[in-house]
């Protein structure tokens, strides 16, 4: 599409080209032409009809990403006097919206506006450039730079009233989606407030009938798939008591979310930004992550994917694809019904490309009393502890269908945290390397 051509100021224009565009499959094309009509100063009654044709095309484009899947598009499928859940599903999220729709309502910072957004920078990455102030919510935010692009999604780094001390992140999402405000929203009141920290933080949402704006929080140093790029662009891979350190710190986050009823979804090296502590690390605050170990790791980030499994029946299974390459589960893969396997799987799969710098591929073995098992097919290298990986890759790669996952989590962490207490020295070239990494990032 061509921004420089002159468009003339008449809404059915913008409505029979769009139409043209979905016609020939053009959908990303035909997104941005019905923003720009509706971006115009049209009369009340054009501006109205153009918005009414947005949301039924919206409403189809929702209707296409749906039935991509194979599942129905009413979420369900059934087997054998079961129920699974699709809980990406169109059916499902917008049952889901409409049932928390007064809760949203009460969240603090959750701001909803009947009109498309009318400020005077357009939200694109286009208009968006550096040092652009755009206003949000009687708020100006100075953009800094873009800090992650998706298919229906930006974040921007901004600085708030052009305050360099005060940084946040903006979620641009066309179009609205307010499930991860509620996602943040109830991580604020599930996790205590000594872990809360390492699953993000919300400050406000406002959504427009065209898009959504998250402001959350912003962090500086990186995410874990750039530390794991930073070892392989010089033909390494991960240190072992490093990748050792944040299996631990992913294990916790798992045990932490699932104790309390949520599913992240989209568990991704590129979602786990990284967190230094402020104060130097010492060797005895690590084991009870204390001190500065507990201000020290990962922050998982991206909550749009996230199931709240309070909002379901008591026990119910999900039968939906990820379609995230690399992070399809194993019941995924083989159209089974799954639950926090989703998470776990995706967990397996960064600890592999820590290890391995590349991502993970299973397949079947036979084990000693004739059943499969699922393993790897990368082998270890010899001077790892391979009983660790082994053992670990095997039970969470093996799970069974029952719907409690907790104490598999920690028994799994437990192994690798007696193994960095067997030997101080393997603290202390953890807290070397964790040093090393932050200079190293952080200069990049």
């Amino acid at each position: 599409m061509d921004d420089s051509m002159s468009w003339p100021n008449d809404p059915l224009f913008y409505e029979l080209y769009a139409l043209f565009l979905e016609a020939r499959g053009q959908l990303h094309e035909a997104v941005k032409v019905y923003q720009m009509g509706i971006a115009r100063s049209f009369s009340h009654a054009g501006g109205a009809r153009l918005q009414k044709a947005q949301a039924a095309f919206l409403a189809r484009l929702s209707h296409i990403i749906a039935t991509a899947s194979p599942e129905a598009d009413n979420g369900d499928q059934k087997k054998l006097g079961e129920t699974y859940v699709n809980p990406w599903s169109t059916y499902t999220m917008n049952d889901l919206l409409e049932k928390i729709r007064s809760q949203l309502m009460k969240y603090d910072g959750y701001y909803l506006s009947p009109k498309a957004y009318s400020g005077k920078v357009a939200l694109s990455s286009r208009n968006l450039s550096r040092n652009k102030v755009i206003e949000i919510g009687r708020k100006k935010y100075q953009i800094k730079g873009c800090a992650g692009q998706g298919g229906f999604a930006q974040v921007f780094k901004a600085h708030v009233d052009s305050n360099p001390d005060e940084v946040v992140a903006l979620k641009i999402q066309k179009p609205g989606f307010p499930w991860e405000f509620h996602m943040y929203r109830q991580l604020d009141l599930r996790i205590v407030d000594s872990l809360r920290h390492a699953f993000g933080f919300a400050y406000r949402m406002h959504v427009y009938a065209d898009c959504s704006i998250l402001i959350c929080d912003y962090l500086s140093h990186g995410t874990l798939q750039d530390a794991i790029n930073s070892y392989l662009v010089n033909g390494k891979t991960m240190e072992e008591v490093l990748c050792i350190y944040y299996t631990i710190e992913m294990l916790r986050m798992l045990e932490t979310l699932h104790a309390v009823g949520i599913i992240h979804g989209d568990f991704k090296a590129d979602n786990l930004l990284i967190r230094y502590a402020r104060d130097d690390l010492s060797i005895n605050g690590f084991m009870d992550h204390s001190g500065p170990w507990s201000a020290q790791g990962l922050c998982l980030v991206d909550w749009g994917r996230g199931i709240d499994l309070h909002l379901f029946p008591d026990n119910t299974i999900f039968k939906g694809d990820c379609r995230t390459s690399g992070f399809r589960c194993v019941e995924m893969q083989e159209d089974k019904p799954w639950r926090y396997q989703v998470d776990i799987y995706g967990l397996c799969v960064v600890v592999h490309m820590m290890l391995h710098g590349s991502y993970m591929e299973i397949e079947k073995r036979i084990s000693s009393d004739g059943s499969y098992l699922y393993q790897p097919k990368s082998t270890f290298k010899r001077y790892w502890n391979v009983d660790l990986w082994k053992n670990m890759f095997t039970k969470l790669l093996n799970m069974g269908p029952g719907n409690h996952d907790m104490t598999l989590l920690r028994s799994v962490r437990q192994s690798f945290e007696d193994y960095m207490s067997s030997n101080k020295q393997l603290i202390q070239k953890l807290k070397e390397l964790l040093v090393r990494q932050r200079s190293s990032l952080c200069s990049a």
